[in-house]
């Protein structure tokens, strides 16, 4: 059980989805609903950035104002069709679901992406250089030899940007991410929240700027479902007004400002519902 049964789970969404749980969160707390006082986040791709970032001391209308600012440092990209058909592939692989994400990990190996090296600095711009929080952090990823899940956490002997930059190594966009010469990509290829790994905490949350999976297992209701009867939770997804701000590329950077001011608006038909259940 994590120190005060609350836990945080920050699901995957680019660049806009950042901007949306940034947004959310802060709205949330406009309304005295503050989930950053978690003693346990599960952070995903995009939520890894945010669990960093929030964890880090800064305060989240400095992380919203931000969001809202002009000059990102960020690359611009667009996930092809050909990546979101190898996803749905990954994801419906029969058997062994490691087979379908080891099948995906090895096309993203052979992809032409740009250099890590210019990746890495993307998300040290974007968390900092800075140690693993006191807070309990998990972050996700999958080695992409093998499909086979990895957590990362204070204890792995990863340093906080390689852990976030491997949770964010979206396949076929980005280049997988290599710690002690193994190759990760995103977290989000398991479970575009990774819910279950919430699993001893008595209330949680998940914000999840996609709401579904390939698989049924592996979205955030459902998982969130199969943690047991005595867990309070809620799943939290844009609304349609957020989702028309977000657009339909979640990388773009141009649609940051606009994604988080809608997750700033969305808090308030939001708050009550979260505020029952995180007490």
């Amino acid at each position: 059980m994590n120190g005060d049964g609350k836990a945080l789970v920050l699901g995957g969404g680019g660049v806009t989805g950042v901007a949306w749980e940034i947004g959310l969160l802060h709205g949330l707390a406009e309304h005295g609903v503050d989930l950053t006082d978690a003693g346990l986040f599960v952070g995903t791709s995009a939520g890894s950035v945010v669990a960093a970032q929030v964890l880090s001391g800064v305060p989240i209308e400095e992380l919203f104002a931000a969001q809202r600012a002009a000059g990102t440092g960020e690359i611009a990209a667009r996930i092809s069709a050909a990546g979101l058909l190898s996803f749905v592939i990954a994801g419906l692989w029969p058997g062994d679901p490691a087979r379908g994400r080891a099948w995906l990990g090895r096309r993203a190996l052979r992809a032409r992406t740009l250099p890590e090296a210019d990746r890495r600095a993307v998300i040290a711009r974007r968390i900092g250089e800075r140690d693993w929080p006191a807070t309990r952090l998990l972050i996700t990823a999958v080695e992409a030899a093998t499909g086979t899940p990895k957590i990362f956490d204070a204890g792995s002997g990863v340093s906080l940007v390689d852990a976030v930059a491997a949770s964010c190594a979206v396949p076929l966009t980005w280049p997988p991410v290599t710690i002690d010469g193994v190759r990760y990509i995103d977290g989000g290829v398991r479970s575009v929240a990774n819910a279950d790994l919430a699993a001893g905490s008595r209330r949680v949350v998940v914000l999840a700027p996609i709401a579904q999976s390939a698989r049924r297992a592996g979205r955030p209701a459902a998982q969130l479902a199969a943690l047991g009867p005595g867990v309070r939770g809620a799943v939290v997804s844009p609304d349609a007004a957020a989702r028309a701000a977000i657009g339909r590329n979640m990388l773009d950077p141009a649609r940051r400002r606009p994604a988080a001011e809608a997750g700033r608006a969305q808090a308030a038909a939001e708050a009550r519902r979260l505020r029952e259940v995180w007490g």
